[in-house]
């Protein structure tokens, strides 16, 4: 059987220098496709394209991995801006929360990985924290804190101890989305992971692409397989 192809959104940066070049770039950290390859999916980069397209472009794979980058802009969920949030990043808003919209639709299933757990909260009607203090030290730098995860719910059936895990953000979910629920919170009572409870639908706060433990990914890989097959 062939692997399942999993779609990873990317980050695009206006300037990026490598070799003799500095142009803009649409790339991702090459730990997201790796964990998604230790998993048994195969990796495909969906760079921004036209939101009208996300139908489209999501019938041709098999699950989709919401990846993290810079804040969503709070104009997506009716919130006026904090001096501490980041420059607009409306070209990757707009994609990603059709991609999430068109992935809802269609059934497939989902991984929200740092920003993209707080994309699909508000690609749900919900709403962001816009800085939390003590979340982000060393600017760059991840930090490592214990999540506890919440009785009952899909990511406690596959973590059900409480784990480290590798985090760097100063944006939470505040308001949830409709239909989501909690399924970890950090100590401090942060929000770091939410689900649907009737489908493959998952966020998580932290970064599992640079951990070691694969069992988030491998469910949503196996997962794929249980979705419905995508119309060409």
């Amino acid at each position: 059987m062939p692997r399942p192809l999993i779609g990873i959104t990317t980050y695009v940066e206006e300037s990026t220098r490598y070799g003799v070049w500095d142009l803009p770039t649409s790339l991702v950290p090459s730990g997201y496709y790796e964990l998604v390859q230790a998993a048994g999916g195969a990796a495909v980069l969906l760079p921004p394209d036209e939101p009208a397209s996300a139908a489209e472009v999501l019938s041709r794979v098999d699950g989709l991995v919401v990846a993290g980058g810079p804040d969503v802009d709070p104009v997506n969920y009716g919130a006026v801006r904090d001096p501490r949030t980041g420059a607009p990043a409306t070209v990757r808003d707009q994609w990603e929360l059709a991609l999430i919209a068109a992935a809802l639709d269609a059934g497939t299933p989902i991984l929200g990985i740092c920003r993209g757990m707080q994309a699909l909260n508000v690609a749900l009607g919900g709403t962001l924290i816009q800085h939390i203090d003590g979340h982000v030290d060393t600017p760059g730098v991840t930090g490592w804190h214990p999540v506890r995860p919440v009785p009952g719910t899909r990511y406690a059936s596959l973590v059900p101890e409480e784990a480290e895990v590798p985090t760097y953000h100063h944006q939470a979910v505040d308001r949830l989305g409709r239909g989501l629920i909690v399924s970890a919170y950090a100590v401090d009572g942060t929000v770091e992971a939410i689900e649907l409870p009737d489908r493959w639908v998952v966020g998580v706060q932290w970064h599992p692409e640079r951990d070691k433990d694969t069992r988030v990914m491998a469910s949503f890989i196996e997962a794929t397989a249980l979705a419905p097959l995508p119309v060409a």
